[in-house]
C-alpha cells in the first residue's frame, strides 16, 4: 500500500473502533439500566436504536474498506451491491433516527404556548410513530431505484445490457433525486427543530430574567444540551453528504482515487464522533462513562506503581 493509503486505513480503523465503542456503550448503559427499573424511556428507546444501526452502518463500511483494500478481488459486483443495499438501509434509519432525537428535544424541552405544539407535546409517541413509518415511505422509492439500479450494473457486468444505455441513464439520475430528496427532509426537520429550540431558549432567558432567577435553572441546561446534540448532527451531517456529493453519491466506489478515500475518512466522522456527543449531553450515560475512565485510570496507575 501506498503511504498516504495506509494513513487513511489507520485514520478508518481508529474511527471505526472509536465509534462503535461509544455505540456498544450506549447499547449496555440503556440495556442494563432497563434490566434494573424494568423500563426504559422514550429517549434511550430512539438512543438506543440508533447506536445499534449505528454499529451496523460501521460494520458494513469496515466490510467494504476492507475487502477493496486488503482483497479487491473478493468485492465482486454482486457483493458490493449486496453492500450497497445494506448500506443504504441502514444510513436511512441512522438519518432519521437522529432527526426523531432532534424532534424529541423539541417537543420535551422547547417551551411554546400554540396549541398545535402543545397537542404534539402531548402526543409524543403518536408523533414519533408517524414520522418513523413517513421516513420509510420516503425511502421506499430510493430503495427501489437504487435495487433498479444494482440490477442494471450487474447485468451490464456481465454484457446483457447491449442497448440500454438510455435505461440506465435515467435511474441512474432518478435515484440520485430520490438520494438527495430522502437526505434534504431530515436534514431540513432537524434545522428547524434547532432554530425552535433556540427561540424557545431565549424566551426563557427572557423569562428569567424578568424575574431576576439566575441563568443556571435545569430548564436552561436542558435547552443546551439538546441545542448541543442537534447543531453537532447538523454539523457531522452536513459533512457526510458533503463527503458524498464530492464523491459522486457513490459511497462504495473504488478507492483507486485520493478523493474517494478522503471521502470515506470524513464520511465515518458522523457515525463515530456524533455519538460521543451523545453520550456527553445525556446525564446518566455521561457519568457511567465517567466512572469507567475513573477505574480504568485508577486500575493503570496501580500497575505502575513497583511492587517492593
Amino acid at each position: 500500500m501506498s503511504v498516504f493509503l495506509r494513513i487513511a486505513t489507520m485514520a478508518m480503523v481508529a474511527e471505526i473502533t472509536l465509534g462503535s465503542f461509544a455505540n456498544v456503550f450506549i447499547v449496555l448503559v440503556n440495556f442494563t439500566d432497563c434490566i434494573k427499573r424494568r423500563k426504559i424511556s422514550l429517549a434511550d428507546r430512539i438512543l438506543t436504536a440508533l447506536a445499534i444501526f449505528r454499529i451496523g452502518f460501521l460494520l458494513v463500511v469496515l466490510m467494504n474498506w476492507c475487502s477493496t483494500v486488503f482483497n479487491p478481488a473478493l468485492l465482486t459486483i454482486q457483493i458490493k451491491f449486496i453492500i450497497c443495499v445494506a448500506w443504504a438501509v441502514i444510513n436511512h434509519f441512522n438519518t432519521w433516527l437522529a432527526t426523531i432525537l432532534s424532534i424529541l428535544y423539541l417537543l420535551k424541552i422547547g417551551n411554546f404556548s400554540n396549541f398545535l405544539f402543545l397537542g404534539l407535546k402531548r402526543k409524543i409517541k403518536s408523533v414519533i410513530v408517524v414520522v418513523l413509518f413517513g421516513s420509510l415511505v420516503i425511502s421506499f422509492p430510493n430503495l427501489v431505484m437504487g435495487t433498479i439500479y444494482g440490477k442494471i450494473q450487474v447485468d451490464g457486468h456481465r454484457g446483457n445490457l447491449t442497448g440500454k444505455p438510455k435505461l440506465a441513464y435515467v435511474v441512474n439520475h432518478t435515484l440520485l433525486m430520490s438520494f438527495t430528496l430522502n437526505n434534504v427532509i431530515p436534514f431540513t426537520t432537524s434545522m428547524i427543530c434547532l432554530l425552535l429550540l433556540i427561540y424557545s431558549l431565549c424566551k426563557h432567558l427572557q423569562t428569567m430574567k424578568l424575574y431576576r432567577k439566575g441563568p443556571q435553572d435545569p430548564s436552561t441546561t436542558a435547552h443546551i444540551k439538546a441545542l448541543q446534540a442537534v447543531i453537532s448532527f447538523l454539523l457531522l451531517f452536513s459533512m457526510f453528504i458533503l463527503s458524498l456529493i464530492i464523491s459522486g453519491y457513490s459511497y462504495m466506489t473504488s478507492l483507486d482515487e485520493p478523493v474517494h478515500l478522503i471521502c470515506q475518512v470524513i464520511g465515518t466522522l458522523y457515525p463515530s464522533s456524533h455519538s460521543f456527543i451523545l453520550i456527553w449531553v445525556n446525564k446518566r450515560i455521561k457519568q457511567t462513562f465517567l466512572l469507567m475512565l475513573r477505574h480504568l485510570g485508577c486500575r493503570l496507575k496501580g500497575q505502575n506503581i513497583p511492587t517492593t
